[in-house]
């Protein structure tokens, strides 16, 4: 998932705001980055021998705010449209392979910068320019993008909804269970019905997040700071060299990704299943595969990411699978599948659902009682301020009253010029929910019209709570909402009344609204600190989403109908969430009877674990808190293996020394290096896709085997006795 947001200009914090680390395949690491972004206005400082300035809105003082109209321009949009195929992909591949998904917003925003730049400095040269190209604008363009890729993860095509198809079904063996195989006309649909509730969920609560409660929106805030940094000289000439950085490592991915295709003829061929640590250790899934968007996201993730992912391996597959292995005939039959979950495979997809749902009914209570706690200390702020202005008293002193800036004071004026009404969010709001309840129940007969009714009364609710505890938190619970909707949908349906399909449904229409109401208001947030109108910003993330719903499954379809192997344990593209999110349906239908011997208690043991260990964390607070693993990362491996972990752990340490050699120029750029890793491997999915339809295969099989193999297979090519 989710691109990276780092500002160069440091943005205040609220205090009562911890540093979030984590969000379930789909992770936003800008809250720590933040903190280290005075590196990289040093590092500019550096270079151009300029000192920052304290006021951001003073430097665009003399530049006029277009109107929401002109900020919406064709080129933003015919660019929106190009970068978000691209991220598409690369979202695409990430959902399908290990479902961790980094934010892509830095490269949609620094992307956007160049290419209407590079337009607008062609239009400039012939005379033909009639609008300057904005800081506006570019948050326009970075917006649509985000919205339009977003819909490749809340799509769920590596969750819920593929795991509605037989392939999957077939893994988990209940595919008399209920079976929706993906098809394009009704996914298209479905995403049409669904994705756009969210953005008129929280409309009418923008003034109340952003102005009255000045929710700090931690993401949102750095991605602005980088957009304004863009538009001043200084930021331009860095925004540059960045561009230019990413453009030669998006170079070598690409013709990497090129090269290794050669090696790929055969199953587990090539150097993605370069046997790093001997055969011994690859039988268990430890080796380096030499995967450039993994080293990307590697870079990009937090450090304590990529060393949970690391743990997690080590534990499971090279401590708890090779011991639970040995009790095979005991614990479980010896004879069964080595995929099917009446087996082994049991163990590694329910543990891993354990620790997820642990780890997300821990931080759901947290991140609530934060969100409720926050709202008393609001609410109680206003009345003690209204109480004070009726006695005409001098307003107390408190961290809700602070003194006004100029900027906030020129930002507020702008952001309350463009309203959208109230009726219309409210009216929008209640339209889309009577055609979606008429629609969703003939795309899908187990989710009968009421559960969709009662799911719309209750999701504004959630949606709120959800863009809250972001705006406290940067952490946004829409997986953990959809769960939610799995367990209590799925049980209302019972297992005779296709609860199984009616839970993954239903799991869809909650994920998209929460976590499209989250992204909204985390953009009125970007727009709010770069001046843009809002009725921009909501017009903006409508058209995203509208892309996304057709893009999106079109790249899904590619994926589907290249690789007959998609979502099968031992292919490239084994989408291992898929299995968990039909696990999860199933436990809320049929209940744990069918697990093997002992599963059941060691899920309630990692379920305590996943627990046990954020209490800690908490407990030992920032300092030393951060050391603490983080039990969701350490989940993911369980299932998938620790291969793609140790190539995010090279691409840790690849940034690790960089920043100890060259701080603030590995802040400066580390990011899009990490970035043209990803795009450009992310983007040879296309061409590899288009191969596999037409039926080029790779010339060559590179197989590494032990010499007693290869010496049987030498005696049977020769002939010989």
């Amino acid at each position: 998932m989710k691109t990276m947001r780092k500002g160069v200009l440091t943005p205040d914090r609220d205090p009562q705001i911890e540093e979030h680390e984590l969000q379930e395949t789909r992770f936003s690491p800008e809250t720590e980055r933040v903190k280290r972004n005075n590196n990289v206005r040093e590092y500019q400082r550096e270079e151009d021998g300029e000192e920052e300035e304290e006021s951001v809105e003073g430097i665009f003082e003399s530049r006029e705010v277009p109107s929401w109209r002109k900020q919406l321009t064709i080129r933003a949009f015919v660019v929106s449209f190009a970068l978000s195929i691209l991220f598409s992909f690369i979202v695409m591949k990430l959902n399908l392979t290990t479902g961790i998904i980094p934010s892509l917003n830095v490269s949609a925003g620094l992307l956007g910068f160049f290419f209407v730049k590079t337009w607008t400095k062609m239009l400039h040269k012939s005379g033909l320019l009639k609008q300057p190209f904005t800081r506006q604008e570019n948050t326009v363009i970075q917006t649509c993008v985000v919205a339009s890729s977003g819909i490749a993860f809340s799509g769920g095509f590596g969750t819920y909804l593929f795991a509605m198809s037989q392939r999957i079904a077939d893994q988990s063996g209940d595919a008399a269970r209920g079976v929706k195989d993906p098809s394009l006309g009704w996914i298209i649909a479905f995403l049409f019905v669904v994705s756009f509730l969210g953005l008129f969920s929280v409309v009418p609560l923008r003034k109340i997040m952003i102005i009255d409660f000045k929710l700090t929106y931690p993401s949102g805030t750095a991605t602005a700071h980088l957009i304004n940094s863009f538009h001043t000289p200084l930021g331009a000439k860095l925004a540059k060299k960045q561009v230019r950085v990413l453009g030669k490592f998006f170079s070598f991915s690409f013709f990497w990704g090129f090269f290794q295709w050669f090696f790929t003829a055969g199953e587990n061929c090539g150097f993605n299943n370069f046997p790093t640590f001997g055969l011994r250790a690859y039988q268990y899934k430890f080796y380096f595969d030499f995967s450039a968007t993994y080293v990307g996201v590697g870079m990009i993730c937090p450090y304590i990411i990529n060393i949970s992912l690391l743990l997690g391996g080590i534990l499971s597959w090279g401590l708890m699978w090779p011991l639970i292995e040995t009790r095979k005939g005991d614990w479980f039959p010896s004879n069964v599948d080595s995929s099917s979950l009446n087996g082994l495979q049991a163990y590694k997809v329910f543990i891993a659902v354990a620790m997820i749902l642990g780890d997300g009914v821990y931080n759901f209570c947290k991140v609530l009682s934060r969100t409720l706690s926050g709202l008393v200390s609001q609410l109680r702020g206003k009345a003690s301020l209204r109480t004070s202005l009726a006695r005409e008293e001098d307003p107390p002193a408190s961290p809700l009253t602070p003194k006004i800036s100029y900027d906030d004071q020129r930002r507020t004026r702008f952001f309350l010029k463009d309203q959208i009404p109230s009726w219309f969010a409210v009216g929008g709001y209640v339209v889309i929910s009577a055609v979606s309840t008429a629609i969703l129940p003939n795309m899908f007969s187990q989710l009968r019209w009421y559960y969709i009714l009662v799911i719309y009364i209750f999701a504004p609710i959630l949606a709120f709570c959800n863009a809250y505890g972001a705006g406290l938190t940067d952490w946004s619970l829409a997986s953990t909402y959809g769960k939610l909707a799995i367990f209590t949908i799925g049980a209302w349906a019972g297992s005779d009344h296709g609860g199984l399909l009616a839970g993954l449904a239903a799991c869809g229409v909650m994920m998209n609204i929460v976590s499209t109401a989250s992204d909204l208001t985390q953009d009125f947030k970007t727009g709010y600190l770069t001046l843009s109108s809002p009725r921009a910003m909501f017009v903006s993330q409508v058209i995203g989403t509208a892309m996304g719903c057709l893009i999106s499954p079109c790249v899904f379809w590619l994926f589907y109908k290249a690789f007959d192997d998609l979502g099968l344990p031992k292919s490239e593209y084994p989408a291992p969430f898929a299995t968990v999110y039909r696990s999860m349906a199933k436990l809320g239908v049929e209940g744990v009877s069918s697990l093997p011997r002992d599963c059941l208690v060691l899920c309630y043991a990692f379920f305590g674990i996943a627990i046990l260990i954020n209490i800690v964390k908490d407990a030992l607070g920032n300092r030393w808190g951060r050391f603490v693993p983080l039990p969701m990362a350490m989940a993911i491996p369980f299932f998938l293996g620790p291969y793609f972990a140790i190539d995010m752990c090279v691409g840790s340490l690849i940034l690790f020394v960089w920043e100890r050699l060259d701080a603030p120029k590995a802040e400066a750029f580390a990011t899009a290096v990490a970035s043209g890793l990803i795009c450009g491997d992310g983007i040879w999915t296309l061409p590899s896709s288009v191969l596999a339809i037409v039926g080029v295969k790779p010339p060559i099989c590179m197989k590494f085997l032990s010499s007693a193999t290869n010496h049987r297979v030498d005696k049977f090519l020769t002939g010989s006795s």
